[in-house]
């Protein structure tokens, strides 16, 4: 049974996988099992590896269609439907926390949910009945994104899920369908390692410098956009970072799908 909503929700970083992530009987479970041990929210935010838009940009606050933002893959991917309830509270609440005078806040009222947000949430939260807002990453700088992070911080004491979501090592050059997790890239492994031993310390200057700091950090992310949630993660979860938990690891493809929770 999900466990009833709380005055404090914990933040979460997670994997989110292609649209495929709903035929991998393992991680579905995983994702299932996880949102059940969680509080349930009042409403989910979510920042995903796939919208990149700047100024910080409010995503629809009723429901539209989703967006479909992969190509090549079976028709039945295109069919898939997450008619989450829209935020409008919270969308006013994003404003407030995070405008101000030379910072503004853009709209995008028919912006729908990408495949970095629906496509977990719907095995986390299947019946698709608690609002969902998504807003865009205005920047790849870590700092930045971990000011982000901090600003939306006061949210979680007020029900709500923040979530972002990337991908733990992020080139598709070195993915390989189908896989074994021990036969996953020497890069791969590398970087998650150095990530878990990174994060267990608590260590967000190397974080934050990860393309220098890490082993195969420049291999890991070719470009950054699928590690840069976790900064607004990190932010949102500053106080409590020493008690953060990797939920999910191991390797999907090659690449490597830890998960964490805060608080």
């Amino acid at each position: 049974m999900t466990a009833p909503a709380t005055d404090r929700m914990p933040v979460l970083y997670l994997s989110h996988g292609a649209p495929p992530l709903a035929d991998d009987a393992l991680w579905t479970r995983q994702l299932a099992r996880w949102s059940a041990a969680l509080p349930r929210p009042r409403a989910i935010l979510i920042v995903s590896a796939h919208w990149e838009s700047a100024p910080l940009t409010i995503g629809a606050t009723h429901t539209v269609p989703l967006v479909y933002d992969f190509w090549g893959f079976p028709e039945h991917y295109y069919r898939v439907t997450y008619p989450a309830p829209g935020a409008p509270e919270l969308a006013a609440r994003v404003r407030a926390l995070t405008g101000a005078p030379g910072t503004p806040v853009h709209e995008d009222p028919t912006r729908g949910l990408d495949h970095g947000a629906y496509v977990p949430l719907k095995e986390m939260y299947p019946d698709a009945d608690i609002p969902v807002l998504q807003i865009s990453m205005p920047t790849l700088e870590p700092q930045r994104l971990l000011a982000l992070g901090r600003r939306l911080a006061p949210l979680r004491e007020e029900g709500v899920l923040i979530v972002g979501s990337g991908f733990f090592t992020h080139n598709l050059s070195g993915f390989s369908w189908g896989s074994a997790p021990q036969d996953a890239p020497g890069w791969s492994k590398e970087f998650d390692a150095w990530g878990e031993e990174a994060l267990r310390a608590g260590d967000i200057d190397a974080l934050l410098d990860f393309e220098h700091a890490s082993p195969s950090g420049r291999i890991a992310h070719p470009r950054t956009e699928h590690f840069a949630p976790l900064f607004v993660t990190l932010g949102a979860g500053e106080d409590q970072l020493t008690g953060q938990r990797t939920v999910i690891d191991g390797f999907w493809g090659g690449l490597a799908k830890r998960s964490i929770q805060v608080g």
